[in-house]
């Protein structure tokens, strides 16, 4: 009892996470936005933080009716101005360089008012090059938070993710310099932590996984007998695996060059109905679907779902592929690591009635569960 209560643990915290506010989306990061461009002679910084990120440090709605007014934002805009100036530190070669702010204005996204602040960028002597920008607004409240900056002069077309780990990015290269291998390795980084934080990819990878290790027979799977020969096992981990790669590297790149956008609360409710479907497949037995085949399918969905991370952006053509590839790849690598610390477990475990009793039709019916509430909460019919 007590090996089976230590591996019930696992089950249970993560049902508590899913069902937790900050999982209840399975991505509980924000985003600001900001844009550096040249007009004229001139460097503009352009900074769009989410009202809502911005409520929860400023407390900004004093009538406390669920929603902050542009009257109750303006009303703090000296304090915003100064936070604004605190968290957005610049430096060139020659010493620190300063922010000459404009009026705040309101904006809106698709998921919501901004704040979006502009100012003109100053340095000592006027000159820009070595230009870095330290990024420190919303980490302090929210360590999920990114900034996603995209960067318009003269010298450098790209765009960079700024995060507690990586808060810096060069705005204006040196002479001679290239930020291609910068943004190359940048992307790989945020796409380890897309997917490590993503955990609707995660559970619905883990479902595809979990029978790996058995061998498909008619009747029950609680009859299944475990496999004998490794190579098989990982012949099915891998043709899921690739299957799920190929499809997912497909999407984001229509994603991400505009090809195909589909709607986004779709794609997150798709995602979230691909949980519960591949969970549920698990528990058909010998009527199960080739699993390879489902991750290929709903890869297709997750895709767009990867690229909801990126396509904000709107990263320049000179740099598309380059963060293209980074992300995919920073993906893989964070896929195989979970693949790498599931499977070996599984393998291990293959032989107990406990492996197909507790964690794949137990762990299968959790997994169900929890895509079914986050199925229901993006269509809004739960809370």
């Amino acid at each position: 009892m007590t090996f089976i209560a230590s591996w019930l643990r696992p089950l249970l915290l993560i049902a508590a996470l899913a069902g937790a506010p900050g999982w209840a989306l399975a991505h509980s990061s924000s985003n600001s936005y900001l844009l550096l461009e040249q007009r004229g002679n001139a460097l503009v910084l352009r900074a769009d933080m989410n009202l809502r990120d911005v409520d929860l440090l400023f407390d900004l709605d004093q009538n406390r009716d669920g929603r902050v007014t542009w009257a109750e934002t303006a009303a703090r805009s000296s304090e915003l101005q100064a936070w604004l100036s605190q968290g957005l530190l610049l430096r060139s070669n020659r010493g620190s360089c300063s922010l000459v702010p404009t009026p705040l204005m309101a904006s809106e996204r698709a998921d919501g008012f901004y704040l979006s602040a502009e100012s003109t960028v100053a340095c000592a002597g006027g000159s820009t090059e070595g230009l870095t920008l330290r990024y420190q607004l919303i980490f302090e409240r929210d360590n999920l938070h990114r900034g996603l900056i995209r960067i318009q002069t003269e010298t450098l077309q790209t765009s960079a993710v700024l995060s507690p780990d990586q808060p810096e990015v060069v705005l204006v290269p040196e002479a001679g310099a290239s930020g291609t291998g910068s943004t190359f390795w940048r992307y790989i980084t945020e796409g380890i932590w897309h997917i490590w934080i993503g955990l609707d990819h995660i559970l619905f990878l883990l479902s595809l996984l979990l029978l790996a290790p058995l061998q498909r027979q008619r009747g029950w799977l609680l009859h299944w007998p475990a496999r004998d020969a490794l190579r098989s096992s990982l012949m099915d981990v891998v043709a899921v695996v690739t299957a799920f790669t190929v499809a997912h590297s497909i999407t984001l790149a229509l994603a991400l060059t505009r090809v195909v956008e589909p709607p986004r609360a779709i794609v997150e409710t798709l995602v979230a109905l691909s949980v519960v479907l591949a969970a549920l497949n698990n528990l058909m037995g010998w009527f199960a679907l080739e699993r390879w085949r489902m991750a290929f399918v709903f890869g297709l969905i997750h895709g767009f779902g990867f690229a909801t991370a990126l396509i904000d952006l709107n990263l320049p053509g000179s740099q598309l592929a380059v963060a293209l590839g980074g992300f995919n790849l920073g993906v893989e690598i964070g896929q195989l690591a979970i693949v790498a610390a599931f499977f070996p477990l599984a393998w291990w475990l293959r032989m107990t009635g406990f492996y197909r009793a507790v964690v794949v039709a137990g762990g299968s019916l959790i997994i169900a569960g929890i895509g079914t509430l986050w199925v229901l909460q993006r269509l809004g019919l739960v809370t």
